[in-house]
């Protein structure tokens, strides 16, 4: 049995708001509600794009008419898994129980 670190890509949306601050802050502030109760060690990051033109790191969030879409990376320990599928379907599992509905991907998966 062998200890893992998960790192899942999630697709949060949030409305009603007028910039990508405010759109990148509600998302963590939403994410951290909802994994508290029963996910609280998860840990939350703003996902970063690299543009293709100038190579320079931006921020994975968008607004489009009051709406938003921001790319959580959402980073969790998972001991005791027999292999890293394993490790990612029991990520997959406690964060999805915790945050319904939120669209989640298997970004990186390595053993610790």
């Amino acid at each position: 049995m062998t200890d893992y670190m998960v790192t899942l890509e999630s697709a949060w949306l949030v409305k009603d708001v007028k910039s990508v601050d405010d759109a990148v802050g509600i998302a963590v502030s939403e994410a951290g509600k909802r994994l508290n109760p029963s996910a609280k060690y998860v840990e939350i990051e703003i996902g970063m794009l690299t543009c293709p033109f100038c190579e320079n790191e931006l921020n994975s969030a968008l607004v489009v008419a009051d709406t938003a879409l921001v790319g959580l990376m959402l980073q969790i320990k998972v001991f005791n898994a027999e292999s890293k599928e394993h490790a990612i379907r029991i990520a997959k599992s406690v964060v999805g129980k915790a945050v319904r509905d939120v669209p989640l991907k298997m970004q990186d998966v390595h053993e610790l």
